[in-house]
């Protein structure tokens, strides 16, 4: 079965990261991408970058930014195949923004 693994980080957890820590975090996020049960990966542009869509009466309305004010902001995601939602789980835990006040979310894909 495929999941995903969304990536929500707390952007204020990366500011005080030397550049030394900052590649050594890179290189485990690129393990977990190199992991041969990943089909597919993507960091997002912070979301300063989003615009968030929406249609009210008929009309489409376009602002900046997301919606929520959260701690946790979306920053990637991978798509893994898993035997289970526990085997899946282990390979979110090796990414590092569980451990750095941020979370992994694991949802199962709906395959068509």
């Amino acid at each position: 079965m495929k999941y995903m693994l969304l990536v929500y980080d707390d952007p204020k957890q990366w500011t005080d990261l030397t550049e030394e820590q900052m590649q050594g975090l890179y290189a485990e996020y690129g393990a977990v991408a190199q992991n041969p049960a990943t089909t597919g990966s993507a960091q997002l542009k912070p979301v300063e970058t989003a615009k968030t869509v929406r249609i009210k009466d008929g009309a489409t309305l376009v602002t900046d930014g997301p919606f929520a004010e959260t701690k946790e902001q979306l920053g990637g995601y991978y798509i893994v195949e898993a035997d289970s939602i526990d085997d899946a789980a282990k390979i979110g835990a090796q990414i590092p923004s569980a451990r750095m006040g941020g979370s992994v979310e694991v949802r199962p894909l709906v395959e068509m």
